[in-house]
């Protein structure tokens, strides 16, 4: 158990919270841990996976979305994989600024299921976006610190570092493996 003590600049300031909390209240709190809960990225994934019989997974080049930029001439003819299961294939190396696990970062993005069927592209709306990385399912979060700003990667995320078993209907069925093609914009 721990006890806070905030001064009301910190809390509520000169004006309070009327009716509840008066002018300038210094606020104390007595906080009992009951319980932690995972962030996103943890809460989707839903054990662990055995990487023992993995093996590099030869794909052609992926088509990319009308927008993107350009694949490295040397781009790999394979995918690797990571020890949690993620496979991975930069397509544009870069020297840029890498994302860290609880940074913030500006992207362009196509995601696919299985079969091929389009769930999102933030190049489809022309609009990249933003996303902290501790929020979004654990294969972003770990793949996206493997390439630099103005890098481009590929992502293979088995439905354990993704969504879990339960998916995001209807968009993104439970148990599904997904697919993404990523350009970094900027690293925060």
């Amino acid at each position: 158990m721990i006890e806070l003590e905030i001064p009301y600049q910190l809390a509520y300031g000169k004006a309070g919270r009327p009716p509840t909390i008066p002018a300038k209240a210094d606020l104390r709190f007595v906080v009992e841990l009951l319980a932690v809960n995972p962030s996103p990225a943890a809460r989707h994934g839903s054990g662990k996976i055995d990487v023992t019989n993995f093996k590099p997974k030869a794909a052609p080049l992926p088509k990319l979305p009308e927008g993107a930029g350009s694949i490295d001439a040397d781009a790999p003819a394979e995918l690797v994989f990571t020890k949690t299961g993620l496979y991975y294939r930069i397509l544009r190396k870069s020297e840029g600024k890498k994302a860290q696990w609880n940074g913030t970062v500006k992207v362009h993005y196509q995601g696919t299921l299985d079969n091929g069927e389009q769930f999102d592209s933030s190049y489809e709306r022309k609009e990249p976006a933003e996303f902290d990385l501790r929020d979004v399912v654990a294969g972003w979060t770990e793949g996206l610190q493997l390439v630099g700003e103005g890098g481009m990667i590929e992502l293979d995320i088995p439905y354990q570092l993704g969504y879990g078993h339960e998916g995001r209907p209807p968009r993104i069925p439970p148990g599904a493996n997904l697919h993404f093609i990523i350009e970094i914009i900027s690293v925060k």
